[in-house]
């Protein structure tokens, strides 16, 4: 494949340790890009044993650096488009360009509670990072990208969940499904601007996404952060045709490949990345 060198990237939600935003950042930084790294909080813990002191997003731009690669932090609640639309300024400013917007960010929000138990703000948090944060990042990004005249490409963390109902997730399915119409729509209407947008559906991944879910399972069982979690994820490897859960690395892979040439031809697409779960 092409390299990106020359490429100016921004991810977001890439200070979690094990997101796959940070593997995305990493990735497309090996391959040459210049990568900015954006998150609402500048160092998000993990509760993965030995997680312990985690840095960050100062933590990436080192490891970006280490790597060859120019690097930049921003903070941003990509819930306020004002601190987007700053934190695009900051990347033009650095950079003058932007090529690439790997959209990563979002939250789980509580799992296994029915419809009839969530709470109004509940709903709301989810349905706006989730889904109005994604069209206000997109919206920023894209007009960058179409006033520097060069195209461009989105890629858009979506879910399996976005493609099918689920009990005690009514609101991040929702959400999930609204964010693949956004992929679907934002394609057809940056063509023009030779912008590709294209979805990544991502099934049991491993990462930091469910830490608090875990830890209220761990309470109401009594037992320990790490036992509820390989408890609840050995129960979804038995419906996961290869076997085994994704790693952040293997959505770095995909979003590679969608972020070079060699996928110039492919718009609108919204991939599983499941391991033949669907």
């Amino acid at each position: 494949m092409s390299s990106l060198k020359g490429k100016v990237a921004m991810v977001t939600g890439a200070a979690s340790k094990r997101g796959m935003g940070h593997a995305v950042a990493l990735r497309l930084a090996k391959e040459g890009a210049d990568v900015v790294v954006a998150d609402k909080f500048a160092t998000p813990k993990s509760m993965f044993p030995g997680d312990e002191g985690w840095g960050g997003l100062d933590e990436i731009v080192k490891e970006i650096e280490s790597i060859g690669r120019k690097a930049l932090a921003i903070t941003m609640d990509i819930n306020i488009g004002k601190e987007i639309d700053a934190g695009i300024d900051k990347v033009v400013k650095k950079f003058r360009r932007l090529d690439i917007l790997v959209h990563a960010a979002a939250i789980r929000g509580p799992v296994g509670v029915p419809v009839i138990d969530l709470s109004e703000k509940d709903i709301r948090s989810i349905i706006d990072i989730d889904l109005v944060g994604s069209f206000l990042v997109c919206k920023a990004a894209a007009k960058q990208m179409a006033l520097g005249g060069k195209g461009g490409k989105i890629v858009v963390f979506c879910s399996l969940a976005g493609t099918h109902g689920v009990a005690g997730s009514a609101a991040y399915s929702a959400a999930k499904w609204g964010t693949i119409g956004l992929t679907k729509s934002l394609a057809l209407e940056l063509a023009k601007y030779k912008i590709n947008v294209n979805g990544i559906n991502p099934g049991m991944i491993v990462t930091n996404l469910r830490d608090e879910a875990f830890q209220k399972m761990a309470e109401a069982e009594g037992i320990t952060w790490e036992e509820a979690r390989k408890k609840d994820q050995g129960g979804l490897t038995k419906i996961i045709p290869w076997g085994r859960l994704g790693t952040p690395e293997e959505a770095a892979d995909l979003v590679y490949f969608l972020c070079s040439d060699q996928s110039d031809y492919i718009t609108g697409e919204v991939i599983a990345l499941g391991g033949g779960v669907t």
